[in-house]
């Protein structure tokens, strides 16, 4: 089953770029950039990664983005996580990017695009991973912020799928950002937002994404089983949910493979990724295999749960035939 999970073509679509921020990568740029690190090993700023929420996930999460300086250092931060995506037959990939993350810093938002853009444009050719990027807003900052720095993308719009929105999600509802996203969808931008796991008013976030932002897609969203209606209409409207299970650990203690199942059961459009690997130290092959053990999941769920990513994908109906062929042909000679 590992072997089958690891060599089957995969997509992912909830990974954070700065949450593939590796250990070793974040020292050499310290080093470069001359920034002073609290710690004198990659391996002891691996043993801080002690977090149980996601307010103290949050918190290391965004001081180890510091030595994220130059475009030089944001394209050096993609073409990572692509090349490592690419190990592990991932063909496609949709990015997030927290571009007020950095402005709040001083990094111009020009710097963070076109360092990403470019090695997303070199990885594609080189590597032969396709990826597309999505601007997410950080929805503890203000909607003026977050409109603001819409606006900044406005000329990148050609490099920039979708909009989306993450970070601490306590007191911070979708509808406080309902004017952006709908400026952001007169802009043919798609749209999608974190209702992560067990969350403050976690049921009534869902039912603003469904029913007022109209989302085209939700971030994790494992809640909406508890409210019949909240998952027989994303159903309905055929949206993708997705899902990252050994984040979820970190939050609840499991891999939560049984709402998984249930989400199949249920016939949803349920995908699973990777969410910030740097940090949880699993990216997305872990990410099945781990699934896989514990939930005991069959080839034939591994190949659904792989097909949907591909299904919901912000991509032409051709290109995902393309994939969906290779993940096709990838079973049958599996077979054989």
């Amino acid at each position: 089953m590992q072997d089958f999970i690891e060599n089957i073509p995969k997509a992912e679509l909830h990974v954070h770029l700065e949450g593939t921020l590796e250990p070793e990568l974040s020292f050499r740029l310290a080093q470069k950039n001359a920034i002073k690190m609290p710690y004198t090993t990659p391996e002891e700023l691996i043993s801080a990664y002690d977090f149980t929420d996601l307010p103290s996930f949050l918190a290391i999460y965004y001081a180890g983005m510091d030595v994220l300086r130059t475009e030089q250092d944001f394209y050096d931060l993609t073409w990572s996580y692509l090349n490592k995506a690419r190990s592990q037959n991932i063909l496609y990939a949709e990015l997030f990017f927290d571009p007020q993350a950095h402005t709040s810093r001083g990094v111009e938002f020009k710097t963070v695009i076109t360092g990403i853009h470019h090695a997303q444009r070199d990885a594609e050719e080189k590597l032969g991973i396709k990826s597309q990027l999505i601007l997410c807003f950080l929805r503890d900052m203000s909607a003026e912020s977050a409109m603001e720095h819409l606006m900044y993308a406005e000329p990148y719009l050609d490099w920039i799928v979708g909009v989306g929105l993450d970070s601490d999600e306590k007191d911070n509802p979708p509808l406080k950002f309902a004017d952006v996203f709908a400026k952001a969808k007169t802009f043919g931008l798609k749209l999608t937002m974190h209702c992560d796991v067990n969350q403050n008013n976690t049921h009534d976030h869902i039912a603003q994404c469904l029913d007022d932002i109209q989302v085209d897609r939700i971030d994790h969203g494992v809640n909406s089983l508890e409210k019949a209606a909240l998952w027989q209409t994303i159903k309905t409207k055929k949206l993708g949910l997705t899902v990252c299970p050994v984040s979820n650990r970190f939050v609840v203690q499991s891999l939560t493979s049984k709402e998984i199942r249930q989400m199949l059961d249920n016939q949803m459009l349920v995908t699973i990724n990777s969410d910030d690997p740097a940090y949880f130290r699993a990216y997305l092959n872990e990410n099945f295999i781990e699934l896989q053990s514990e939930g005991d999941f069959s080839e034939s769920d591994i190949i659904t749960l792989v097909t949907n990513a591909f299904k919901v994908a912000w991509l032409p109906e051709q290109e995902k035939g393309f994939y969906l062929d290779k993940v096709q042909h990838y079973v049958e000679s599996y077979s054989a």
